[in-house]
């Protein structure tokens, strides 16, 4: 099980934008702590670096993956994971996380997150790359469930029963983002409370939300798109209270990447989330 006693406080926190820097020294708000992603901090120096560190003087800092490709069929990037570890050796963050697709295929790096089927050589796979990358960092890593968009026909565990078991293999935890459980359900025509209450939340060791975009597929039917560029809508809101009620509180991240609003926007959604954290 995992260890809640170490980590991330149990407060909102929010994705750093360079933007905010200033404002976030002189008022954070209900912002309890920061994310940032592991491959805009692994260059050599600079003002990234120098601000992380006056940041992670005041702040825990999680530390997320975007490009380390788990799920894909290749090792993992030894020269990326050599860099990934300096960085986590240098900051100490307070979480590592990384995402349960692939992004790379012979060499060519695709800037997308995509699906896996949930197969027996996929579960091998997938817990032999934690395996390495957590033995590599010398820390325990959460692993995110993804978005889905399509189903593969070889499939033959569910999402849940996957992670579970990749927990049971590697001892990593995981990382809840409850927009991907929205997002999946509608498109993948399940609902999302049944995929919450199957999920082993006593691994949980963080929690996402973010916003999506609305569209129709050839067929007309509602497609829902993890698209980090909006708001939190309300189902999803009401989503995380119901994964609150099961699990109690646990850290939780606004994740706001793309047409980055104003810092006040977005320490506004970290309250509305300290409010259920937290309640009066």
């Amino acid at each position: 099980m995992l260890d809640r006693g170490a980590g991330l406080p149990l407060a909102p926190g929010v994705g750093y934008k360079p933007q905010h820097f200033a404002e976030i020294l002189a008022d954070a708000g209900a912002v309890g702590w920061l994310e940032i992603h592991a491959e805009n901090y692994m260059g050599a120096g600079g003002r990234p670096l120098a601000q992380l560190r006056h940041l992670a003087e005041r702040f825990a800092i999680s530390v997320h993956g975007v490009g380390l490709s788990i799920g894909g069929e290749a090792a993992l990037d030894a020269e990326h994971l050599g860099r990934l570890k300096h960085l986590c050796d240098w900051l100490q963050p307070a979480r590592f996380s990384e995402h349960l697709a692939w992004s790379s295929h012979e060499g060519a790096f695709l800037n997308d997150l995509l699906p896996l089927p949930y197969t027996e050589a996929t579960l091998a796979r997938v817990c032999s790359h934690i395996d390495q990358l957590q033995e590599v960092l010398g820390r325990q890593m959460l692993l995110e469930n993804p978005s889905s968009y399509v189903a593969f026909a070889e499939t033959a565990m569910s999402e849940v029963a996957f992670l579970r078991e990749v927990a049971r293999r590697t001892g990593c935890g995981l990382l809840l983002d409850v927009n991907n459980v929205y997002v999946s359900g509608i498109n993948q025509n399940y609902q999302p409370l049944d995929y919450i209450r199957e999920f082993p939340l006593d691994l949980v060791g963080e929690i996402h939300l973010g916003g999506h975009d609305e569209a129709r597929d050839d067929y007309g039917a509602r497609l829902l798109i993890d698209s980090h560029g909006a708001a939190v809508v309300d189902p999803v809101w009401a989503l995380y209270a119901q994964v609150l009620a099961l699990a109690g509180p646990r850290a939780t991240l606004i994740e706001w990447d793309n047409d980055v609003p104003d810092w006040a926007v977005l320490e506004a959604e970290a309250a509305r989330a300290a409010r259920l954290l937290v309640p009066s």
